[in-house]
């Protein structure tokens, strides 16, 4: 069963009321949603997105006329958001039954088919990637994305390996990294950056995150809010940047301005990120690397030209 994390407090950060508008923009399996719901009267709405088919099956049993699903990614946020709504919930990065479900191939845990794809109609998987991407390639995506240091070993035996046979299973990848790599912290397993390296890349997470945040503002209300879950420091690395950036007024370089003259941010960061108790992560361990970011929407018009580059892959 999946077990939506810092609910009570994201929830909570997005000061809903009853009558309002709001986003879930990754439904997994619809327990912020049902949470969201149950804090909306007869006239509120709620709008979710998620790109994993099998959350558009867990979203069809919600019967509900104040609720709609839409199978997309949450970068296409535009597509269906039209109107300015009252907050918005993403909870980023895989879903726990994406992680516990073998024939996914995110986990290294058990031996199943390498796919790691959140959308499992849509682009290569990662067996089909780490085929053909060169040695240079594969060692960057492991090093930028999983933060590993053994990033030049791994990619190497990669190679070195897929010219025996194809590595098409997650046992074969987790046994090859393994080998690779000569040190790991303790209780970690060494895989673990490189499948979330991969993972990372396969779904093009942190280019989505680049490319909805500032879809999201543009379509939030005065005093609406956007609450933000990620769960490793490159994706909480995004959105801290990207809300800093708009919680500062934009003032030409060198114009002198008094105080009370200063335009008015976009964003006003609210309260500082919140991290779950130990009590949460006792009960789910999965919670431990999580952080909630919130900020709200102020009547400052909004331009999201320049805000962001999205397709920056390295840089983030």
């Amino acid at each position: 069963m999946h077990i939506p994390v810092l609910a009570s407090e994201a929830l909570a950060a997005l000061a809903m009321r009853a009558d309002g508008t709001y986003v879930d923009g990754t439904f997994g399996r619809g327990g912020h949603s049902r949470a969201m719901l149950a804090r909306l009267g007869p006239q509120g709405r709620l709008i979710a997105l998620d790109r994993d088919p099998q959350a558009a099956s867990a979203a069809a049993e919600i019967a509900d006329a104040r609720f709609s699903f839409f199978q997309l990614r949450f970068s296409q946020l535009s597509q269906v958001v039209g109107e300015r709504v009252h907050g918005m919930l993403f909870d980023l990065g895989v879903s726990s039954p994406q992680l516990d479900d073998p024939l996914r191939g995110f986990s290294f845990r058990t031996d199943a088919p390498l796919d790691m794809r959140m959308d499992p109609g849509a682009g290569p998987t990662a067996a089909q990637w780490l085929a053909a991407a060169p040695e240079e390639e594969i060692r960057e995506v492991i090093r930028h994305y999983g933060e590993e240091r053994f990033a030049k070993q791994i990619a190497a035996a990669t190679v070195a390996a897929r010219r025996g046979q194809p590595i098409v299973r997650t046992r074969q990848l987790a046994d090859l990294v393994a080998k690779a790599v000569r040190t790991r912290e303790p209780g970690q397993d060494p895989a673990t950056r490189t499948f979330q390296a991969l993972r990372i890349h396969v779904n093009r997470e942190l280019e989505e995150v680049s490319l909805m945040l500032p879809q999201a503002v543009s379509r939030l209300a005065d005093g609406g809010r956007l609450a933000l879950i990620s769960f490793h420091s490159l994706e909480d690395r995004i959105v801290k940047r990207f809300m800093q950036s708009l919680a500062r007024p934009e003032v030409p370089r060198g114009l002198p301005l008094r105080a009370s003259e200063m335009p008015q941010p976009v964003l006003k960061l609210v309260g500082r990120a919140v991290r779950p108790s130990q009590e949460e992560i006792r009960s789910n361990p999965r919670a431990r690397s999580a952080t909630l970011r919130v900020a709200e929407r102020t009547a400052a018009a909004y331009n999201p030209d320049n805000r962001i580059e999205p397709g920056a892959r390295w840089r983030n």
